[in-house]
């Protein structure tokens, strides 16, 4: 039997590819730690407590429907302006905002629209001001869902997404739920 015994140069060429390679994995594990991972845009989705939470409040809202608007109203006895109805349902749910949308558009945190969750409010204007409020009941690929007291219609749902009234009037957003729910 013949052994052969590794010439000098064919065991550099083993300790030279063994030496590379630790050093790749060295080299690829200090990368590695020195890049932190990127991490996605915190969603708003909340946990289910809250969001039973908030499906409750609009659940609720809905049971307004058909009830005629009064200017300055505030009370089911009497009709609602359009603050005085998302007053008077988040009350209702120890939420506490404003009876003036002026003031509602400064409360709470301000979210996009396209991260609205059921009971967040929307504000609509033009010529620099608030003219309007309405709370959110959902948002889907069709568009976002509404509740709110109008003028002309009382307290209605619609989806302002394809309004041809309500869409070129739609501001922000703003979430006054989440820090009063915990």
């Amino acid at each position: 039997m013949t052994e052969t015994i590794p010439s000098s140069r064919s065991l550099k060429k083993s300790i030279f590819h063994r030496h590379t390679a630790f050093i790749l994995i060295l080299v690829a594990a200090f990368a590695a730690s020195a890049f932190k991972p990127v991490k996605p845009s915190p969603s708003r989705a909340e946990d289910a407590a809250i969001m039973q939470f908030r499906s409750e409040i609009i659940g609720y809202a809905q049971n307004f429907l058909g009830l005629r608007y009064r200017s300055a109203g505030h009370s089911p006895k009497t009709g609602f302006d359009c603050s005085g109805f998302t007053n008077f349902i988040l009350d209702e749910f120890g939420v506490k905002v404003s009876t003036s949308s002026s003031t509602q558009s400064r409360q709470g945190i301000k979210v996009s629209l396209n991260d609205v969750l059921p009971g967040d409010l929307i504000f609509f204007g033009g010529r620099g001001r608030i003219q309007h409020v309405a709370m959110v009941i959902e948002k889907t690929a069709e568009g976002i869902f509404c509740v709110h007291s109008t003028c002309t219609r009382g307290i209605i749902v619609e989806n302002i997404s394809t309004s041809k009234y309500w869409k070129p009037k739609i501001l922000f957003a703003r979430d006054v739920i989440s820090a009063q729910a915990g």
